[in-house]
């Protein structure tokens, strides 16, 4: 079933929306399969005639009937859509089906045009209509000058645009129904090939990187992680350890950028009693408690030069110096470095040590961010929402979902803070919602809300040639549609139900080839 109320927030619809609103003072609604509509509300007509007869039950049962007859019509004649004249009201409506899977689903229905010449005639009688439906005289009038005629050289743009409104409502349904399939099976994907160790993920980057971490299991090279903050470092290292041979040996992890120079020096290494003034007794480094087993370095590129010959000689001879001491001791370790920066250019820059870098660098991870795996955003979230409901004492019968639009607009936002901040944005949630089972949009901080107005496909202009209009909004459909499936053009051809080569020639045209386009 269709939740019709979902597509009037869609950024793309309003858009579209606007534009027929702009040019032809055109309104636009849903109905069901039975012409009923579905997504009424009076305050946001354009045209008051419309606003008239959207107001009246006999009306709206007199639309449904025109809808009926367009698609009987429709299925006789196989023509897309039905251009004819809404008796009640006098005026003109265009009928496209919403066809999901080869089953009519509903319509969208643009109203309040003429598709003839503005004769007399047909004025009167939408006047007239709008008097017996108690109407007065100021109204009519605003009315009258709202109605416009659909010039002929128009008409196929205008027909466009609607059926660019039906496409669009099921591009989204067939994508919410595929989100919500996603987070039923969650339970059962978490626990077979969709989940390593802690991380929950099912996109293709993250299957990428549960392929070579399996690669990599019996290895005992040093591994550098790279990748944005909150993107699961410290997971990627604790999934290495735990799934190698030194599973049972300790896993120590330090933060490169926690301390100075000194105070990291005695950490890494320990020191001897004596060796510095509050070192009342001899101390074992990290190092050394990490013997036999795996040595997380978070923050590595955060190390001074002198602090990065040291660890360079742990690398390459596994021994260190105690702080204080005269003998060296040895330790069997493995490294497991991690940065958010830029190390390469750090190198090339002349403050991270070349030999060191490449010590390092044996293998080489890269962790996607959260803007390039938006297709793990529901499993993720669902995890978040039943992590932080069993803190706060929540249980299964009262777990917290997120509505389709909430949903929607977390998948809008570009996660700057990445994995990292969609947790933090879903315990906000649970604490926010209070008794409230279901998390709708408005419950989401401000910064997501507004992010997903700005973020969102920028929708063609609303002044200028209609044909400039629709193709900035095709450019920018594309555009958008191409980053979020990773440059699949045949699952984007799909979603925008045009044919591979149709997409690939528009491609071109508007010059989305992605080698320019990542540049």
């Amino acid at each position: 079933m269709i939740n019709w109320d979902e597509f009037e927030h869609i950024h793309v619809i309003k858009k579209l929306k606007e534009i027929l609103s702009s040019w032809w003072n055109i309104d636009v609604v849903f109905t069901d399969e039975r012409g009923m509509v579905r997504n009424s509300d009076s305050t946001k007509y354009i045209n008051p005639a419309v606003n008239v007869f959207m107001n009246k039950e006999t009306s709206l049962e007199s639309l449904a009937e025109t809808v009926q007859k367009s698609l009987e019509d429709l299925k006789i004649s196989s023509n897309r859509y039905s251009l004819r004249k809404w008796d009640t009201a006098g005026f003109d409506v265009a009928i496209v089906p919403i066809m999901i899977e080869n089953d009519c689903m509903g319509t969208a229905v643009a109203l309040g045009f003429l598709k003839e010449t503005q004769t007399a005639q047909r004025m009167n009688e939408i006047k007239e209509r709008m008097s017996i439906f108690g109407a007065s005289g100021d109204l009519i009038s605003q009315a009258m000058a709202k109605i416009k005629y659909i010039e002929d050289q128009d008409r196929e743009h205008f027909i466009d645009l609607v059926e660019l409104v039906a496409q669009e409502v099921v591009t989204l349904h067939l994508e919410i129904t595929s989100r919500e399939n996603r987070i039923k099976e969650l339970n059962k994907e978490l626990g077979s090939r969709y989940k390593y160790d802690n991380m929950i993920g099912k996109s293709k980057p993250m299957q990428n990187l549960y392929a070579l971490l399996d690669k990599i299991k019996t290895a005992e090279s040093t591994v550098l992680v790279s990748g944005e903050n909150g993107t699961g470092k410290e997971l990627i290292a604790k999934a290495i350890h735990y799934n190698s041979s030194r599973k049972d040996k300790p896993f120590v992890i330090q933060n490169c950028s926690a301390f100075n120079d000194n105070l990291l020096e005695s950490e890494l290494f320990g020191h001897t009693k004596g060796s510095f003034t509050g070192a009342i007794r001899d101390k074992k480094g990290l190092f050394e408690i990490a013997d036999k087993g795996t040595f997380f370095l978070d923050e590595i590129g955060d190390t001074s030069p002198t602090m990065q010959v040291k660890l360079l000689r742990v690398l390459q001879e596994g021994t260190f110096m105690p702080v204080g001491a005269v003998e060296g001791k040895k330790v069997d370790v493995r490294i497991i470095a991690a940065t958010n920066r830029h190390l390469k250019e750090m190198v090339e820059q002349g403050t991270f040590r070349e030999d060191l870098y490449y010590r390092l660098n044996v293998i080489n991870i890269r962790v996607p961010p959260l803007c390039e795996r938006k297709e793990d955003i529901p499993l993720l979230s669902e995890f978040f929402l039943s992590k932080a409901q069993g803190t706060a004492g929540g249980n299964e019968t009262q777990r917290k979902i997120l509505t389709k639009r909430a949903l929607e607009k977390l998948y809008d936002y570009t996660w700057p803070g990445n994995v990292r901040e969609l947790q933090n944005e879903m315990e906000r949630l649970v604490v926010l919602s209070g008794v409230e089972n279901k998390i709708t949009a408005d419950m989401l901080s401000p910064k997501i809300l507004e992010a997903s107005e700005k973020g969102k496909i920028q929708g063609a202009r609303i002044h200028g040639k209609l044909k400039d209009a629709l193709e900035d909004l095709e450019r920018d459909m594309i555009k958008e549609g191409l980053r979020r499936t990773g440059w699949n053009k045949s699952k984007l051809a799909k979603e925008l139900g045009i044919s591979r080569a149709g997409l690939i020639m528009k491609v071109e045209k508007y010059g989305l080839d992605k080698r320019k386009m990542l540049k």
